[in-house]
């Protein structure tokens, strides 16, 4: 059985420092995201699948799960 999913995940940009919480996708990853205070664009970190698993307060839907994700879809 599995947990519950958390859709909601608060995005800190490494740059700025700006935070803001997004509710994250259920089918699909994340490669970029835009800071809307400083605008540099998140990609993930080398070996995350999207920006929510490396910059956000929790990990994607997916990843959540234990289930494949999309880092190998690539």
């Amino acid at each position: 059985m599995m947990g519950t999913v958390t859709l909601q995940s608060t995005i800190t940009c490494p740059v700025c420092g700006h935070a803001k919480e997004e509710t994250m996708p259920t089918d699909a990853c994340v490669w970029f995201y835009e800071c809307e205070r400083c605008k540099t664009v998140l990609k993930p970190k080398p070996g995350d699948c999207c920006v929510y698993c490396s910059y956000g307060t929790c990990q994607c839907p997916p990843m959540q799960q234990l289930g494949p994700c999309c880092i190998g879809s690539v």
